[in-house]
């Protein structure tokens, strides 16, 4: 028994010499901060590789071991398109419970079924859209006018009823766990998003005054970002004061990052960036391009939709700096 001992101790004690071939890189090591790994990441990526990282359905990197990922999913009321789950009211009808205990409990329901779904899908090898554990939930805009069509979607008119509802979502998805988030919620539109629904494209907020914007269209975003610390926030179609919302110095950078200290994610509404180019929206750019390096410089960080693809050519053109997509 001593015998088998020693000579386990004497094997043992040439093990680091023999893993060193299989030694973690950098990213690849949990004991180091996020930040670290992800530029420890980032400067192994290619131009190319970056950029197919801020769209919505990124795709595998495998020579680094980075797997598909696909950004957008729905968990409105309960977790959607992606076969049998509960259902819960809509938001309009929980939103007159004026429970916010209720509404936290629900959306932990919720995210229990997002997280085994998501390990069910992970353990088939499938990445698909509706099968990501990032919610593009809750819409906390407030619903003034019935021609918008979305207005069931929203917690109702009351700025402070949306805010207490909202953080509610976003603790029920997002979890308690200090290390890990269970799933990510979004807030959104990020602003001024709920006027009429046909010219969602084209719509400019422009005669919103001041008081108006920081009185009714901002208190819920404040409150999902500073108090219910939200993963990501989705920027909207319209236009705010002659900028399109996902390109708006004012409301991305001055007041989402530098004034409320938002660190997280922010993604585009879906074919947004399109809108700052096309013939009949918003027009206030050149081309996709032009848009793209607008987007990012301004603060989104993930594209859903197309549009980024154009950065390479961009940075080549030097509308915009590799230093800024990193």
């Amino acid at each position: 028994m001593k015998k088998r001992f020693l000579t386990l101790v004497w094997a043992c004690s040439f093990l680091p010499c023999a893993l060193q071939a299989q030694q973690l890189l950098p990213y690849q090591d949990k004991s180091l901060t996020p930040s670290q790994r992800a530029d420890d990441l980032v400067s192994r990526l290619t131009m190319k590789e970056k950029i197919s990282l801020m769209q919505n359905n990124q795709p595998a990197i495998p020579r680094l071991g980075i797997k598909p990922y696909e950004w957008w999913n729905e968990a409105l009321h309960g977790v959607a398109r992606a076969g049998e789950a509960t259902v819960f009211p809509q938001a309009i009808g929980v939103a007159a419970t004026f429970d916010p205990d209720a509404v936290e409990e629900m959306f932990d329901v919720v995210s229990d079924e997002a997280r085994a779904k998501h390990r069910q899908f992970a353990a088939q090898d499938s990445y698909k859209r509706y099968q990501g554990l990032t919610f593009w939930t809750p819409n906390i805009n407030i619903f003034r006018d019935p021609r918008w069509g979305r207005g069931q979607e929203t917690y109702g008119e009351d700025p402070y009823l949306t805010s207490r509802m909202g953080v509610s979502v976003v603790r029920g998805l997002q979890g308690v766990n200090t290390q890990y988030d269970k799933t990510h919620a979004c807030a959104k539109h990020f602003a001024v998003h709920s006027g009429p629904e046909w010219c969602r494209h084209s719509f400019d907020a422009a005669n919103i005054s001041a008081r108006d914007l920081r009185e009714t269209y901002l208190p819920a975003f404040q409150a999902l970002v500073q108090e219910g610390k939200v993963k990501e926030v989705m920027c909207a179609y319209n236009s705010y004061e002659g900028e399109p919302c996902c390109g708006s110095d004012m409301l991305l950078q001055q007041i989402l990052r530098n004034e409320w200290g938002f660190d997280g994610i922010v993604t585009t509404d879906c074919w947004a960036v399109n809108d700052f180019y096309n013939k009949g929206a918003h027009e206030t750019h050149e081309n996709a391009e032009d848009a793209s390096a607008a987007a990012v410089r301004n603060g989104t960080d993930i594209e859903c939709g197309s549009d980024f693809r154009t950065l390479v050519e961009a940075v080549r053109n030097g509308r915009i700096d590799e230093s800024s997509i990193d």
